[in-house]
């Protein structure tokens, strides 16, 4: 639930119904009465963890949950202050943003306090640049950064360009934020840390990708292969219109498809399915490539790969080919976060089925 009600002193999560979000366990004050919380004693004992200077919650409750992490560290925010980065956009329906490193440990949430000092403290970060309040709402009792907003804090801070695109990318991919209205507030941003690297990701930024894996093998074949850009999870069809597949990327004019695997493509029905689904790629003439995790860390390999696939493609004119990217006039177009925003009902269901199963 998302509400422009302003806000103090992280109280506005105890205004809700019922507190907070199903499963997770709000922080609290130590009461010497016992009443409204645990007593002093009882915070100092091993039933009790601290969460943030002044707040507990029961010692068992978990941290693996992105969200139990960002609710914590939510309740020493001032007033004016709130939620940023990746945090943000977890909190608002971020899938991608787990808020966990490669090797598993957790990134710190993101604070954004305005010019209010706040000592950081384990678990999260704070940053004191400017937001105004038209950039932030109030989502399930948490201030939280607007999405475009927190991707481009995000992006801006990026260790690198092509992580800036994964950033974006990630965010479009739940229809949080539209390549459009970044573009919006990078105008507006002059002089801020990181803006040259938010900008310059504009142009190559696309609204349909399904996963960082999936972003940055694009990245590879474009940029490190120097091949043309394909295009991302488009349906394919044959030429009575009946749907092919919709494969991670197309290479339109070789004829190509490039699929990524990632652990569940392991199951015995996943792969029962992947198998069949290259069978029908192929009986229409294209060629395909799979690849797997860790294949993008060997960038060498994976380019030599990318451009011996596309030597075996066949390039067929548009006339000769046995498949088509056009749509039939069932297909609802769902290639840009716009469109999927004005998705209703069965058509959006249908549309997240076809995406869970890809």
């Amino acid at each position: 639930m998302e509400t422009t009600r302003p806000w103090n002193d992280g109280a506005l999560v105890c205004d809700l119904p019922g507190g907070v979000r199903p499963g997770l366990v709000l922080p609290t004050r130590a009461d010497p009465h016992g009443q409204a919380g645990p007593t002093p004693g009882q915070v100092r004992g091993p039933n009790w963890r601290r969460t943030t200077w002044g707040r507990f919650v029961p010692a068992d409750t978990s941290i693996d949950s992105p969200e139990q992490r960002i609710l914590e560290a939510s309740m020493v925010l001032p007033f004016a202050g709130c939620v940023s980065g990746w945090s943000a956009l977890r909190w608002v329906g971020g899938f991608w943003f787990t808020g966990t490193r490669a090797d598993g440990s957790h990134l710190p949430v993101q604070l954004h306090t305005g010019d209010h000092n706040i000592r950081e403290q384990t678990g999260f970060t704070v940053s004191e640049e400017r937001i105004s309040f038209l950039d932030m709402r109030v989502v399930d009792g948490v201030p939280v950064a607007s999405p475009a907003f927190a991707a481009a804090f995000e992006m801006r801070y990026a260790p690198h360009p092509r992580e800036a695109q994964v950033v974006f990318e990630m965010a479009a991919y739940n229809d949080l934020v539209s390549k459009a209205e970044l573009a919006d507030l990078l105008v507006m941003l002059n002089g801020w840390t990181g803006i040259p690297q938010a900008r310059a990701t504009l142009p190559h930024l696309d609204e349909n990708h399904w996963s960082p894996q999936e972003v940055r093998l694009h990245q590879i074949w474009c940029h490190d292969a120097d091949l043309p850009p394909m295009l991302a999870n488009h349906p394919i069809f044959d030429r009575a219109g009946n749907h092919i597949a919709t494969p991670d990327l197309l290479d339109e004019e070789a004829g190509l498809v490039v699929e990524y695997h990632g652990a569940h493509h392991l199951d015995l029905h996943q792969h029962r399915s992947d198998r069949n689904r290259e069978e029908r790629i192929r009986h229409v003439g294209l060629e395909y490539l799979s690849t797997a995790a860790g294949d993008s860390h060997d960038v060498p390999t994976l380019v030599g790969r990318f451009r011996r696939s596309r030597a075996r493609a066949r390039f067929a004119a548009p006339a000769e080919r046995a498949w088509s990217t056009h749509l039939p006039h069932w297909w609802v177009p769902t290639f840009t976060v716009d469109q999927r925003r004005e998705l209703r009902g069965s058509s959006h269901e249908s549309w997240l089925a076809l995406r869970r199963t890809a």
